[in-house]
């Protein structure tokens, strides 16, 4: 089956790791018709907007898309794209796979860890105001809605891919209304999965708890602000941003992306690391249905890692880009 995917290259190091990835799924034998559209500083050049309507319809018309870093700038300028898209589609629920690659030095080798992320409201939403000269205010909102359906959507993620235990994270002893209703709602959905452990532990020490003993968890349920800042928390666990995939899912649609910068001081070098956006495509694969070529890519790119003899500079290698994404499909042959 031929599948049509909106591909949004990003920006910075965005387009070589796009390409690189691109060329390891089409020699996995997914046949796959790419739909190429830009968003954030690209899209402002060309078109003078970050998310331009023809970008937002093709993602709703082919319901995936992959997606690269796209450079957020910071204190000024316009708005996250990320945020921009999560919104605009209703992609309400983010997924972040943690799990150490073979062969690649981190603190827990053994570690295998979901979190998922409400995508949509609290402090992240970044709906703020200036109240007087000198006083901001930015709005923390939580609904029942959103936090029953992220619940669900986790609950569901646990039962199909035979995860035992989700552990809540919250502030609900300070935030007594609106992380108390967070918690609230992830409590009341897991009594209708009595298979799947529910427990709970305040944000501050699942952090500790995430520095010093990370085995412990098997899934997390976060919060908007709070599953930005774990996740990136956990992906340092294992040796980075560069190493991890992310997926953003809703009703109408379902972006995998990688989760860091677009990295513009190696841009046009051809030495970044694709391997974020490459697991982010396995993801993508996997939810297509394309399992058989998702195991293909994902086991090459475990042998290239477990020899450890191409790696790109940023795990101890002097492999390029374009010579990491060979070696991965020479191992498909």
């Amino acid at each position: 089956m031929k599948h049509r995917i909106t591909l949004i290259p990003g920006d910075g190091i965005g387009p070589e790791v796009a390409a690189s990835v691109v060329h390891i799924i089409e020699a996995a034998g997914a046949e796959i018709e790419w739909e190429t559209h830009y968003a954030g500083a690209q899209a402002v050049e060309k078109f003078g907007e970050t998310l331009p309507k023809e970008l937002l319809e093709s993602i709703k018309r082919n319901k995936v898309a992959l997606k690269g870093p796209v450079t957020t700038p910071i204190g000024k300028g316009f708005t996250s794209v990320n945020v921009g898209l999560r919104k605009a589609l209703d992609l309400y629920a983010n997924v972040r796979p943690i799990r150490a690659l073979p062969g690649v030095p981190c603190r827990f080798p053994e570690l295998d860890l979901v979190i998922v992320r409400e995508n949509t409201e609290s402090l992240y939403a970044g709906l703020e105001h200036i109240v007087v000269p000198g006083v901001v205010e930015s709005l923390k909102i939580i609904t029942e809605k959103a936090s029953t359906r992220v619940s669900r959507f986790a609950f569901e993620f646990a039962r199909r891919e035979g995860r035992k235990k989700i552990t809540c994270g919250h502030k609900a002893n300070i935030m007594k209304l609106s992380d108390g209703l967070f918690l609230d709602c992830f409590r009341k959905v897991a009594m209708e999965y009595p298979e799947i452990e529910a427990d709970d532990k305040i944000i501050d020490n699942a952090c500790m708890q995430l520095v010093m003993r990370p085995q412990q968890f098997d899934m997390m349920l976060l919060e908007n602000l709070y599953g930005d800042i774990v996740s990136d928390l956990c992906a340092g666990l294992i040796g980075g941003l560069g190493l991890v995939p992310g997926a953003n899912i809703g009703e109408q649609g379902a972006v995998f992306e990688a989760v860091h910068g677009s990295a513009p001081d190696i841009a046009g070098q051809g030495i970044a690391n694709p391997t974020a956006l490459l697991q982010s495509g396995v993801l993508m694969l996997r939810h297509l249905g394309e399992r058989e070529a998702a195991d293909r890519t994902e086991n090459a790119m475990f042998e290239v890692f477990t020899e450890g003899k191409v790696r790109t500079r940023d795990i101890g290698g002097t492999a390029k880009t374009a010579e990491f994404a060979e070696a991965i499909i020479s191992k498909m042959k």
